[in-house]
């Protein structure tokens, strides 16, 4: 397993290509419920599972505008899309903060919405607004946790209605496949 990635996967059939996958998700094969330093670095491998890295994304993102497309699909093989027409996250130093986010379109539902502008959360590293919590020992994951989620791509890969499993509201349990990937507009 590759701890810090050095190589990029893209995605060149899916909504007209030209994608850089930062997120997937589809077998389990790798835990998420990771520490600061494993998020911002990256993990896993880009054949199988992983997450490219918040410092990876943030220096990709910083110029220009960015898009970003949420794939998910659910243990019953159905499957949704969310497309947001910006997207960019913040500075290390502003705990790489979802700052931009721009208009939903899709069959998934607009649920990274109640997320912008919110600072990325790990267990060693609680930047969410739950009071005396920490959102991501809570749900077993990392995400730019508010109080605490309506979306969660970074939980536990179950088919489970159980609230640590990935999520997205408008599934009946766990998600088994989510892929994030963006563009530059």
């Amino acid at each position: 397993m590759v701890e810090t990635l050095s190589m990029f996967f893209c995605e060149l059939e899916s909504f007209d290509g030209g994608w850089l996958v930062f997120q997937q998700r589809y077998n389990g094969s790798v835990d998420f419920y990771r520490n600061w330093m494993a998020y911002r670095n990256g993990f896993g491998d880009v054949g199988g599972e992983f997450w490219l890295g918040l410092e990876k994304i943030y220096q990709l993102t910083k110029e220009g505008t960015w898009e970003l497309i949420v794939e998910l699909k659910d243990f019953h093989d159905n499957y949704k899309y969310a497309r947001y027409s910006e997207f960019g996250l913040g500075t290390e130093r502003e705990k790489y903060a979802l700052s931009e986010l721009g208009t939903y379109s899709g069959t998934a539902g607009d649920y990274l919405e109640y997320h912008k502008g919110m600072k990325f959360t790990t267990s060693d590293n609680d930047n969410d607004v739950d009071d005396g919590d920490n959102c991501a020992e809570i749900y077993n994951g990392a995400w730019w946790f508010k109080d605490c989620y309506k979306s969660h791509l970074n939980g536990q890969h179950a088919d489970s209605a159980d609230d640590t499993a990935i999520k997205w509201p408008n599934t009946d349990s766990g998600l088994m496949f989510t892929r994030m990937m963006i563009r530059k507009v």
